[in-house]
């Protein structure tokens, strides 16, 4: 091959590079996070009272909880989709959420309750809670690990794990548009029962499909 037909050649290469990462990720998550919405208002519907629960700060703080657990790991999956970034500090960013549901828990218990505290716990749709946000949480999931096996992560399994956070933190979110219940005792327990089986979900599937 002579030289202007090999600077042809890497030119053309060079133009159909794909786009990174992060922007096919911000795609993904663009097009499967209505899908979830969509799939909570045909299903289960926004709760009754939702603009007056908006004046609630515990309703609120559900999105605040949810969120914290989404971003921190859609950032740090893309750091980590190269193959030679490393942890480090940026694994503190995974206990923002915890950090706010705890400081929710201790300020609910210090308010006067007119319900025990393993009622607020159960609440009133603990099963809806945990299967609805799994399966808001799938075609979020099947998307992001499709743009993060763009990258060349040396974690997989790790990066599918942080794959299943974000896609259970934003199902989450959409799902928290419809729950009743307020109690950050009750998000504790449920929103995380169905965090830990999409993450672990995340992790199985990434440790095969990000594997570079």
């Amino acid at each position: 091959m002579d030289t202007d037909r090999l600077i042809s050649a890497l030119a053309a290469d060079n133009a159909h590079r794909p786009p990174p990462v992060r922007t096919q990720l911000a795609m993904a998550l663009l097009v499967t996070l209505p899908v979830a919405a969509a799939m909570m208002l045909v299903t289960i519907g926004l709760r009754p009272d939702f603009m007056a629960a908006m004046r609630n700060p515990f309703f609120d703080l559900k999105f605040v909880v949810t969120l914290a657990l989404a971003i921190p790991a859609i950032v740090i999956s893309v750091h980590l989709s190269r193959p030679e970034a490393v942890l480090g500090r940026w694994v503190w960013l995974l206990l923002l959420s915890p950090f706010i549901l705890v400081g929710a828990i201790i300020a609910e218990m210090m308010m006067p309750q007119r319900s025990p505290m393993m009622t607020r716990m159960m609440g009133k749709g603990a099963t809806l809670c945990t299967v609805a946000i799994s399966l808001f949480s799938l075609p979020i999931l099947g998307a992001a690990l499709l743009a993060l096996r763009q990258g060349a992560t040396t974690r997989p399994a790790f990066v599918g794990a942080l794959a299943g956070m974000m896609s259970s933190g934003l199902a989450a979110t959409v799902y928290a548009a419809h729950c009743t219940d307020d109690s950050p005792l009750f998000v504790a327990v449920w929103y995380t029962i169905a965090t830990v089986m999409v993450t672990a979900l995340g992790a199985f599937a990434g440790s095969r499909v990000l594997r570079y």
